[in-house]
């Protein structure tokens, strides 16, 4: 039988569950679900450990890197790392492992970014890897201008969040990358729509076939080294058409 403590332990991680799925929902795309997770995950240290710093990246194919903080301080310190493209929370992300400095005027690891976030005040620090699939990764970075901040028990609660977190956060990266495929697959119909318009405009104009109309916009497309998509897009804009093409369903 569970004791007491456990069962108050899965209780907690059933409401932090919860609470991350409901954000899911709630959450008008994924930077906004960054900016709460991140809220979040400060909240669950801050006091038993001082105040506490958090930030995230999300790293996706094909993507900028996704990023979010719980505060001004913690921006300022994620932007020291992004600049030296190194740092616990990459690391984390990168690595899928747990980095932990206890204390950056003695740490070894990243020595110029370690210089570069001492000399803001920031002493101890902890990277998390929030596991993902589909090749995004994710890192939850946690800072403290104590030393030795974040004991055993410290790391657990933070590795548990990050359990916690990766369903909600795989959730909010399937349902963007969806709707990234939806916006690249409209993309994609109105780019043919308007290739498909312009191959009409040439036929007209010089009393030709498709075949022939496809050979001189693609010879026109290497000569003045434009995408053929735009190339018929400036066609058709000097025909008349103002804004983008629009494809129709009759």
């Amino acid at each position: 039988m569970p004791d007491e403590q456990e069962l108050s332990r899965e209780v907690e991680q059933d409401a932090v569950t919860a609470l991350l799925q409901d954000m899911v929902l709630e959450s008008a795309d994924v930077q906004e679900f960054l900016d709460g997770l991140v809220k979040v995950a400060s909240q669950a240290f801050t006091g038993a450990y001082g105040e506490v710093f958090c930030g995230v990246t999300l790293l996706r194919p094909r993507s900028m890197a996704t990023v979010a903080s719980s505060s001004v301080e913690a921006q300022r310190m994620d932007e020291i790392q992004y600049g030296f493209d190194d740092g616990p929370c990459l690391h984390a992300a990168r690595e899928g492992c747990t980095v932990h400095i206890p204390d950056f005027l003695t740490e070894t690891r990243f020595p110029e970014y370690r210089e570069a976030i001492a000399s803001h005040g920031i002493r101890s620090a902890l990277g998390i890897p929030i596991r993902l699939e589909s090749g995004a990764s994710a890192g939850l970075d946690f800072y403290s201008d104590r030393p030795n901040t974040f004991d055993d028990k410290g790391i657990a609660v933070a590795e548990g969040f990050a359990r916690d977190a990766s369903r909600a956060l795989r959730l909010a990266v399937r349902i963007a990358q969806l709707g990234d495929e939806a916006r690249d697959r409209q993309a994609a119909m109105e780019s043919r729509t308007a290739i498909d318009m312009a191959i009409g405009v040439i036929m007209a104009q010089n009393r030709c076939g498709q075949d022939e109309a496809i050979a001189i916009l693609r010879r026109a497309s290497n000569t003045r080294n434009m995408k053929l998509k735009d190339l018929c897009a400036g066609i058709l804009t000097s025909l008349g058409q103002t804004g983008p093409v629009r494809t129709h369903f009759l």
